[in-house]
């Protein structure tokens, strides 16, 4: 089913207007629940609310009951035709009776007319609605994250024609392989890389980095974020709705249709709750009057009451808005999720694996250690250093841009390095031979040198010797060094007892040293792609919901076979589309905080239930004993369903 939902998770994404992304939103948003009538609807509702402020203070009986009625009608009109018309609707199309929460409101509020309770009729409405305003409220915050974005959407580009001049065009007909201008100030219009010139560019939009990142010529730039003060011009390399902006979009769009179990639990029953309660609403009156012998109007009063305090008003309201501004709070954080659901299992979590390169690690080899044997003088070791690096400038491995990075102010001396298959680099200075190459292709070496290179491997470094054709006379030590916000979300997840294990094609060795480090509880090095997600079947059946975080193609099995699939917002566009949720920055801190709040998710949902039902189960009773009149019971009743979206909503701020 899983596997389902992965193949067609991008095909409803067909434009990247805008408009398009908008109207999809609210597509999305309205099949997942009542819009309450708009802003019109808000608006009748205060002068609704006005209405019965204003018959408080009036003694006059009929102009108060006529006040009264109008609060009713302005605040609640909304309520009443949605209580009919979609039960009637849903009735019809499932061919049987669906009632809904609004048409019991609707039929209490009905009720207090009738006994001319106008005062209690009005209060119970207009709070319902302003419950439902509320709950919309939260579900307003979610939205806004995404209206946020699509601001940032840019529209135009400055297109590079055949013959040097530029023309603006729209960012949808842009085609991969145009080279665009981009100008001081202007928004980037789409993903690609940098041909020539350089800028400082603002990529919090994309990543959550709040420090302006330097960009030049072979850098990768993001459409939607913000150029600086340079000017460049880049090439396209993705089509506009396949840019990490577009998928962004899609992914926090898809919060609204993905609830959680307990939310779909919830609305799944309400019906059949609603149904019971309207069943048994007769049924109490009956015992009311021949049973407990509690005459007519009594009997007629209490039933209303029940029909108010049994009601599962609070009971609807206790996952969704909770839900929705868990949510926010993480996009605003840089964690994006497809759905709720995904958000819930997460507190379930008993094991996480991590991918190494470029989610533990930083994903680039760094130079940890410079070695040289005790014989050699300082001013032989600044010649050597010299040598070595002039040699690593004619080399385009990746160790060779380490060595480089590590030493930028080497003197660059004239020499000609040959690359030599199976071995590394030589050449020929000053009439001296010489090599830089890995251990096994030297055949003489100190104890010294011998010593320090099975201490840095044993550490997971990578050594390469530097010598000439007689001796080895140093070595540099490379390794891809674990983040500092991996150590510390490691150590958050031991605390809390969740098995963590990292999954690494590197040597066993070299895992495990990075491991250790790191405290990893158990490492598994030399594994193939295809045996990632073999590995996280194996966690989920020895220790229970499995999470999995990685950012290359070769994680992607391995992201849908976990409960919960985490990509690194860095990583490979087939890393973000099977993935669950998203870490726009490549930080694992936040996965850490991802879990506290929704541990606090879970916890919030919890008290609203068991708050929600004690407050049905008190009414009821009291009603029974005769000690709960009308206007308690509705402040009692939908002040609880305010109290729940309130704790919900809580959810909207910093989890500590």
């Amino acid at each position: 089913m899983k596997d389902e939902k992965l193949k067609n998770n991008y095909n409803n994404y067909e434009h990247d207007h805008e408009d398009h992304n908008h109207n999809q939103y609210e597509h999305d948003h309205s099949n997942h629940g009542h819009s309450h009538g708009g802003k019109n609807a808000v608006i009748m509702f205060f002068l609704g609310l006005t209405a019965y402020i204003v018959g408080l203070f009036v003694e006059h009986e009929l102009t108060r009951d006529i006040l009264n009625m109008t609060a009713l009608i302005l605040s609640g009109y909304h309520i009443i035709i949605e209580g009919i018309a979609d039960t009637v609707k849903n009735s019809i199309q499932r061919r049987r009776f669906i009632p809904n929460i609004h048409l019991l409101m609707t039929v209490a509020a009905l009720g207090a007319i009738i006994i001319a309770e106008y005062r209690e009729a009005a209060l119970l409405i207009l709070i319902f609605a302003g419950a439902h305003f509320l709950e919309e409220y939260a579900e307003g915050k979610s939205k806004k994250e995404i209206t946020n974005l699509l601001k940032l959407n840019p529209t135009t580009a400055r297109l590079i024609q055949a013959d040097s001049t530029t023309k603006i065009i729209d960012v949808s007909e842009l085609k991969v392989g145009d080279k665009l201008q981009v100008l001081n100030g202007d928004q980037v219009p789409t993903d690609g890389i940098i041909l020539s010139g350089e800028s400082v560019i603002n990529q919090a939009a994309i990543t959550g980095e709040s420090i302006p990142v330097d960009k030049k010529a072979g850098d990768s730039v993001f459409g939607s974020t913000m150029n600086g003060n340079g000017t460049f011009v880049m090439e396209v390399t993705k089509d506009s709705k396949e840019t990490v902006f577009a998928k962004i979009i899609q992914l926090v769009s898809q919060t609204q249709t993905n609830i959680s179990k307990t939310a779909a639990f919830i609305k799944k029953i309400e019906p059949a709750y609603v149904t019971i309660i309207f069943l048994l609403a007769p049924v109490f009156y009956l015992l009311g009057l021949y049973i407990f012998d509690w005459g007519q109007t009594d009997s007629f009063y209490r039933t209303m009451v029940f029909l108010i305090g049994a009601s599962p008003c609070a009971l609807a309201a206790t996952d969704i808005p909770a839900t929705l501004s868990a949510i926010s709070n993480l996009a605003k954080r840089g964690v994006l999720f497809k759905g709720g659901s995904y958000l819930s299992n997460l507190s379930d979590l008993k094991a996480v694996a991590f991918d190494k390169t470029g989610t533990l690690t930083k994903g680039k080899p760094v130079v940890t250690d410079v070695f040289f044997e005790s014989g050699v003088s300082k001013e032989d070791e600044s010649l050597y250093l010299d040598v070595l690096v002039s040699m690593e400038k004619q080399s385009n491995h990746p160790l060779a841009e380490a060595i480089i990075r590590h030493f930028p102010n080497r003197k660059t001396v004239k020499l000609t390095a040959k690359n030599i298959v199976g071995v590394g680099l030589a050449t020929e200075y000053k009439n001296i031979t010489y090599h830089v190459g890995k251990p096994s292709s030297y055949s003489h070496v100190s104890y010294e040198i011998s010593a320090q290179t099975e201490n840095f491997e044993y550490n997971g470094k990578t050594v390469v010797y530097f010598g000439t054709n007689e001796e080895v006379l140093g070595l540099i030590a490379i390794q891809d060094v674990p983040k500092e916000t991996s150590k510390e979300a490691i150590s958050y997840f031991r605390e809390k007892g969740i098995h963590t294990v990292m999954i690494t094609g590197d040597a066993k060795r070299t895992g495990e040293a990075v491991g250790r480090e790191l405290g990893i509880d158990e490492v598994k090095g030399n594994v193939l792609p295809e045996d990632k997600s073999n590995i996280i079947n194996e966690l989920k059946s020895k220790y229970g919901v499995t999470a999995m975080i990685g950012d290359g193609i070769n994680d992607a099995p391995a992201l849908v076979a976990a409960d919960i699939g985490i990509a690194m917002g860095e990583g490979t566009d087939i890393a973000i589309d099977v993935a669950d949720a998203v870490l726009m920055k490549n930080d694992l801190k936040k996965f850490a905080y991802t879990h506290k709040v929704s541990k606090k998710l879970r916890v919030l949902v919890v008290q609203n239930i068991i708050f929600s039902m004690f407050v049905v189960l008190f009414l009821t009773t009291m009603n029974i004993l005769g000690m709960m009149e009308m206007s308690y019971a509705v402040l009692i009743h939908e002040g609880s369903t305010l109290v729940v979206i309130l704790n919900g909503l809580r959810l909207l701020r910093k989890v500590k």
